[in-house]
């Protein structure tokens, strides 16, 4: 299939829902713009993607993806530049990541006209939503869900694709306590851990709920085999600054690999700052700790943009990072990725794309 600018049809709401939108204090994903793309997958072809108003979705309750899980999604943001404009940040990267996720799960391949396209008219829309402060955007929301209304175990054969959007401020309004997981598995190589799957976020409410009883934001995930390895966070690939070098687990079958993740890599790279790509075992972490050694801890993801950590808790250990909001390396690449998403910056990667 090939999506143009013609093919979408578009059906504007009579009346926007903007006035809703209060810019002094936005919540993460409790509001939404005023339209959603939807497009339809069926006897092996993509039908026609439609930009429609934000609505409910109408579905049998024999829907395949509620019974087995057959749903994938993405995470992609939305920035105004020094002049106004709505600018994507790299969706040719997702749109990749999301087709990943596609074949591990049985779903068709998304086109690459109907995601990157569809999600640029979807933001020129509505980019009066778009919010202009620092560390504010728009958070775009791509997924799709197995529709076949059959509940008997077997691939599904219709798909529903959606984008639906939603204005972001920071996702952690503060440094980030984190417990490191060594009971619950996240993934084991030959399952989808690499993939943005729904499943893979529900497996993990209930150890996550048990940690924030405890007085934890998030779970440091650690290797199904030894629990030695760390993997990522819940909502957050990981980097650890030991001494002069920045270290982060290196991706696999059970490690997504972040956009924001790789952004972050290429930008201090380009400084010349040290990055190791490598297994980082969570006694290596205790142990550059306790020598002093143990500089920095830092999240990293679409939603979480760069978030300091200001604990890590593992077993009898609680390793209390000081002074994060002025971490050198960390408070550095979070402003050089602001500042070429906001415009501020040159982007020398090819990494915006304008709405």
């Amino acid at each position: 299939m090939s999506v143009s600018a013609m093919d979408i049809i578009v059906n504007k709401v009579e009346k926007s829902r903007i006035n809703q939108l209060d810019p002094n204090n936005i919540q993460f994903g409790k509001l939404y713009a005023d339209h959603m793309l939807v497009a339809h997958y069926e006897n092996g072809e993509w039908k026609q993607a439609e930009i429609v108003p934000f609505d409910n979705l109408s579905l049998s309750p024999a829907t395949t993806f509620m019974h087995y899980g057959q749903a994938i999604f993405e995470g992609v943001k939305a920035y105004k530049d020094q002049d106004g404009n709505p600018v994507i940040f790299r969706p040719y990267d997702n749109w990749k990541r999301m087709n990943r996720s596609a074949e591990r799960m049985a779903m068709p391949d998304v086109p690459e006209e109907l995601f990157v396209e569809g999600m640029r008219q979807l933001v020129e829309l509505d980019k009066a939503w778009i919010p202009t402060g620092d560390g504010t955007s728009l958070y775009i929301r791509p997924f799709m869900i197995a529709t076949d209304e059959f509940i008997g175990v077997k691939p599904a054969e219709k798909f529903t694709f959606l984008i639906i959007t939603s204005p972001a401020g920071p996702y952690y309004s503060k440094p980030v306590s984190i417990y490191v997981q060594d009971k619950y598995v996240r993934a084991f190589p030959g399952g989808i851990g690499f993939t943005k799957a729904a499943g893979n976020y529900g497996a993990s409410m209930y150890p996550t709920m048990k940690i924030r009883e405890m007085g934890y934001d998030q779970i440091l995930w650690t290797d199904g085999y030894e629990h030695k390895y760390v993997q990522e966070i819940g909502t957050m690939n990981v980097f650890f600054v030991i001494g002069d070098k920045v270290i982060t687990p290196n991706t696999g079958e059970t490690i997504l690999e972040g956009v924001t993740r790789d952004s972050v890599i290429t930008v201090l790279r380009d400084k010349g700052i040290i990055v190791e790509e490598r297994p980082i075992s969570i006694d290596e972490i205790v142990a550059a700790y306790k020598a002093g050694e143990l500089k920095e801890a830092f999240g990293t993801g679409t939603a979480a943009s760069i978030s300091h950590i200001a604990e890590l808790t593992y077993h009898d250990n609680k390793m209390v990072l000081p002074n994060v909001e002025q971490a050198e390396i960390s408070e550095w690449v979070k402003k050089e990725l602001n500042d070429i998403r906001y415009g501020r910056k040159e982007d020398k990667h090819g990494w915006i794309v304008k709405a």
